[in-house]
């Protein structure tokens, strides 16, 4: 698993608060049957302020994406839907377009194949931080796991199915 680093664009967050945001694209075992394509937006916590002022600028990133913390998952994949959050696939990359920041990280093999197979992804913008993921560098699956199997992160987190955009050709 590889991540990148995000890029965050003018908006009412205080970006410097964010820290080094990072993106991740993983699937589930698909020999499992859990085939969905994830992508996780989280900071290192490395921000103006400190962990606690990050954790605070996350939240509102989640806020400004239309998203709200917790478990309830925010469905953007009815057509008639107008959410402020894209997902672009091309290239093998995945890129996310929100009002806060652009993100984009490269897509491993099963990610792609999950995502045209199902047409979304799962996004989950991560307000705790974590700083053991360096951006750039492979995560290996037991620490993601150690990461997101935290009720602290999963709860935490802003949850949303985003459709899958291409470009035209």
């Amino acid at each position: 698993m590889n991540t990148a680093q995000a890029n965050p664009a003018k908006n009412s967050v205080q970006r410097s608060h964010l820290g080094t945001l990072s993106m991740l694209a993983w699937t589930g075992d698909p020999g499992a049957g859990h085939d969905m394509p994830y992508l996780l937006l989280y900071s290192l916590g490395d921000g103006d302020g400190g962990p606690e002022a990050g954790v605070a600028a996350m939240a509102a990133l989640v806020g400004t994406a239309g998203m709200k913390i917790g478990s309830e998952m925010t469905d953007a994949t009815a057509a008639s839907y107008n959410f402020p959050v894209r997902l672009l696939v091309e290239g093998g990359h995945a890129v996310l377009n929100m009002p806060s920041l652009s993100a984009q990280c490269a897509a491993p093999p099963e990610w792609l194949t999950a995502v045209d197979a199902r047409g979304h992804a799962h996004l989950m913008i991560a307000t705790r931080p974590w700083p053991v993921a360096a951006p750039g560098e492979p995560v290996a699956e037991e620490t993601l796991k150690g990461y997101l199997g935290a009720d602290e992160t999963l709860m935490t987190c802003g949850h949303a199915l985003l459709p899958v955009s291409r470009l035209r050709r």
